[in-house]
């Protein structure tokens, strides 16, 4: 595979988003992963941190060298300049950037200087838009590990039997967010086209949490019924799916969703006579999807009985030949083994040298644009674009030197 290096804004970097301009004052997960969905697209992304870097520079997990694959990775191919935040005269050269020039992007994740907000900004640049993340559509704060105490998931999750809460190791509202940020980002930005109005947009990461709930039936099914949702561990709730472990040892993950998907299990494992007389015997029509899910303790039974005698090699040959839903169980170190090699297979990965972690497979976009995608950079070090803000104002109106 090729390397992936130089800088982000090369004139040879195209996408569906070149053009648009984005300043990016964010940091952690939801904020920097709206600003990398839209750079893998070919927007022009400029990240604008503390001087020293942004707190999440460091953060885990980290190579060798103490650099941060965290956020390496989440701001590939971006550009960055760093500020004393705290310096008014810093702040403005910020916002100098941001209104000059074509029209421009916000994203952010703290209201805390009025003149990188909305309204001071719009007053200056009537065409900007502007993004923000807030942690609590309250205005408290909140981050994905609170949010998640706070909606009821982490009381579904986890092994059947326990009370204990389980938060998904996943920031999964964090990244929904993020996601959703892009969404009204890219929508105001085709009004922006269209009318050459500027928009405030907001996403706050509780309201993400609580309509996901909503819009998957948690929240109705709380309000209209006596069902009280309890832990299932790897049960698929109200559908069959579990785990099960082959004859030599391996974990494999099946998912039976539809009638066709049932009759094909039990055609690859040998069960449909055994589960044609169950049926008969109990009055049980196993092939409705609530059916398998109420009587998944004993389909589970003889299913794992076939597994636990049966080899991993013919396992997979048979669901793979029945068309089965189910993937075997791989942790992050198989798929990273030997520089990745279970990863060079896809056209997801492309070789990136970053600085302080050195040549490593780096995913492109999963957005896919006329069976292409853009090969991933990377991420900036620390004030490497400082050149291009604004100079400094001195006491007697003249430009500073950088």
């Amino acid at each position: 595979m090729p390397v992936s290096s130089g800088e982000p804004h090369e004139s040879v970097r195209q996408g569906l988003l070149a053009g648009l301009r984005v300043v990016e004052l964010s940091s952690y997960v939801a904020t920097p992963l709206c600003g990398l969905t839209l750079a893998q697209l070919g927007a022009d992304v400029l990240r604008v941190e503390p001087v020293g870097g942004a707190a999440d520079r460091t953060r885990w997990p980290l190579a060798d060298s103490g650099t941060s694959l965290y956020w390496s990775g989440l701001n590939k191919g971006k550009r960055a300049v760093s500020v004393d935040m705290a310096s008014a005269e810093d702040r403005r050269r910020v916002a100098d950037l941001i209104v000059a020039g074509a029209p421009c992007v916000v994203v952010s994740n703290s209201d805390r200087y009025p003149e990188l907000g909305y309204e001071e900004l719009r007053a200056r640049r009537p065409d900007v838009i502007h993004v923000l993340l807030q942690g609590r559509a309250d205005g408290g704060a909140g981050v994905d590990y609170t949010v998640q105490a706070a909606t009821g998931f982490p009381l579904v999750t986890g092994p059947g039997g326990s009370d204990a809460p389980v938060n998904q190791v996943l920031p999964a509202w964090d990244i929904a967010a993020g996601l959703y940020l892009a969404v009204g980002l890219l929508a105001a930005e085709r009004e922006r086209l269209r009318t050459g109005r500027g928009r405030q947009i907001r996403v706050a990461l509780d309201e993400v949490a609580l309509a996901t709930a909503g819009n998957l039936g948690y929240l109705a099914e709380a309000q209209v019924t006596s069902h009280e949702r309890g832990k299932s561990g790897n049960d698929v709730f109200g559908t069959y799916g579990r785990d099960f472990v082959t004859a030599d040892g391996e974990r494999v993950m099946i998912v039976v969703l539809t009638r066709r998907h049932w009759s094909k299990l039990l055609a690859a494992t040998g069960l449909t006579a055994a589960f044609e007389g169950l049926s008969d015997a109990l009055g049980v029509d196993f092939s409705g999807e609530s059916q398998r899910y109420e009587h998944r303790e004993l389909i589970s039974t003889l299913l794992a009985r076939w597994f636990s005698a049966t080899p991993y090699a013919e396992v997979a040959r048979l669901l793979d030949e029945h068309r089965i839903l189910w993937e075997r169980y791989r942790s992050f170190a198989e798929l990273g083994r030997d520089g990745g090699a279970a990863l060079r297979g896809s056209d997801l990965f492309a070789v990136v040298d970053q600085p302080g972690v050195g040549p490593h497979l780096a995913p492109k976009s999963p957005i896919v644009v006329d069976g292409d995608r853009l090969d991933p950079l990377p991420a900036p070090v620390v004030g490497q674009h400082n050149g291009e803000l604004p100079p400094s104002v001195g006491d007697d109106g003249a430009p500073d030197g950088d």
